[in-house]
């Protein structure tokens, strides 16, 4: 049986690698002549910049996957002090708690606030609800003021969304689990000692996370580089597939594809002869999103930078999403006596500032760091650099649910979909997922 996988990215290039390991024939088409998708490391004088995820949290798939290259030696933990997390709250910088216990204790969140959390144990769970928005969710369970001062910030900053819009059942289908098996998510969580997962261990790769998809790419015998695919039939009379790309026809027929693309790339590739599927995928939403790198000497910013980095609400109506002190995680990605920022511009509420001219977005990128960080008067970045990404992160929202229909349904024809509008925005997900589909290949 040989298969098409269209997608070079972390999602195509783990399901190739786990096809050639259980001996499957496939080819491997990208339409890009480097590997890795959205992954990718820049070395910027002495500034290792990350323009795709900056870290990866290691679960239990990922380490197999590292192993299985090779790269576990290459593995760089997250500095100690990550473990903080900050969340903008009246115009400064405050600690987020990082437990249940340490939010009832903690100053960060009101009295009325803390009573509503301590209530959610009472509050009678409601029937599952395929359309409830985060927001909704947890403004019933626990009050607005964690939705807008924990869930907000959250949410933008690590999903580029709005909370208002994103879908329970499609980001966080194990809260909604707690909530009907427990009466309660506190209680839920307290049974489960802590968070569905837990919070995992924080790392990077020595040489950038470019590092995990080179070595995939290197290692696949049948990846093809710098071919698109341009056409996809399914014969009536066989149904094998025919594949057209940029280089000619592919080399044979193939049994099964994989779509390991964009929503929006494999729309284009359907709408021939899967117009439906191809119109639900298009409607996927992808909103821009800028990241903006900026370094300063350590004496001019007075923020002790301890922690992960910062996120924004939207009450605090900000410039940024937040910021990653790349510098404080990872010390070697800046020179010694400088600190490095990676600010996030964009995402679902915040469209219009991602769109903005490159000299603005530095600009005001610089003007609020210098405000919320006590940067000293006068001084300026050492250095700043932009990458924009117009169409970044997908979103969970009532968007996607034609989206994954339509995927089912092609699986019924031989086709296949692992990309992170399916699997998940991490690069977690995108790896079990992928893993999950080759051990499904390989047992068919």
């Amino acid at each position: 049986m040989a298969i098409a996988i269209l997608g070079g990215g972390i999602s195509g290039l783990t399901l190739a690698w786990y096809l050639q390991r259980a001996g499957l024939d496939y080819d491997l088409f990208e339409a890009a002549p480097r590997p890795g998708g959205t992954i990718r490391s820049e070395q910027h004088g002495p500034y290792l910049l990350e323009t795709g995820p900056n870290s990866l949290q290691l679960s239990d798939e990922l380490r197999e996957l590292l192993d299985g290259l090779g790269l576990t030696s290459q593995i760089q933990d997250a500095a100690a002090v990550s473990q903080n997390r900050y969340v903008l709250r009246e115009g400064r910088y405050q600690k987020l708690p990082a437990s249940p216990p340490a939010l009832l204790t903690s100053s960060f969140f009101s009295l009325k606030a803390r009573f509503n959390f301590l209530r959610e144990l009472t509050r009678p769970a409601l029937p599952p609800d395929s359309q409830e928005t985060l927001a909704h969710f947890f403004r019933r369970r626990f009050g607005p003021e964690v939705v807008d001062y924990a869930l907000n910030p959250f949410i933008s900053g690590i999903y580029a969304g709005d909370p208002e819009q994103l879908l329970l059942h499609k980001t966080f289908p194990q809260l909604a689990a707690l909530e009907q098996q427990h009466g309660s998510v506190v209680r839920g969580l307290m049974k489960s000692k802590g968070a569905p997962g837990g919070r995992r261990r924080i790392f990077t790769l020595r040489e950038g996370l470019q590092t995990l998809t080179d070595t995939l790419a290197r290692k696949l015998r049948r990846a093809h580089f710098g071919q698109a695919a341009t056409l996809l039939h399914r014969r009536e009379d066989d149904g094998l597939w025919e594949l057209e790309t940029t280089a000619g026809p592919a080399p044979r027929l193939y049994q099964q594809v994989v779509l390991a693309l964009p929503a929006y790339t494999a729309a284009s590739l359907l709408e021939t002869q899967f117009p439906e599927a191809a119109a639900a995928l298009a409607q996927v939403h992808y909103p821009p999103m800028t990241a903006v790198y900026t370094a300063y000497q350590r004496a001019d910013v007075q923020h002790p930078l301890d922690g992960f980095g910062a996120l924004h609400p939207q009450v605090e109506q900000p410039y940024a999403a937040g910021s990653i002190w790349t510098s404080s995680i990872f010390p070697e990605r800046a020179p010694a006596g400088q600190v490095l920022f990676t600010t996030f511009v964009g995402g679902s509420q915040y469209e219009a500032q991602a769109r903005q001219p490159e000299a603005e977005q530095k600009a005001a990128v610089h003007q609020e760091l210098s405000r919320l960080y006590g940067v000293a008067p006068g001084a300026q970045p050492l250095w700043q650099y932009r990458y924009y990404w117009e169409r970044a992160i997908p979103q969970f929202d009532a968007r996607i649910v034609p989206a994954h229909a339509a995927a089912d349904t092609l699986a019924l024809q031989g086709m296949h979909v692992t990309a992170n509008w399916r699997a998940g925005v991490g690069v977690p997900d995108c790896v079990r997922h992928a893993r999950t589909l080759a051990a499904t290949l390989a047992a068919s």
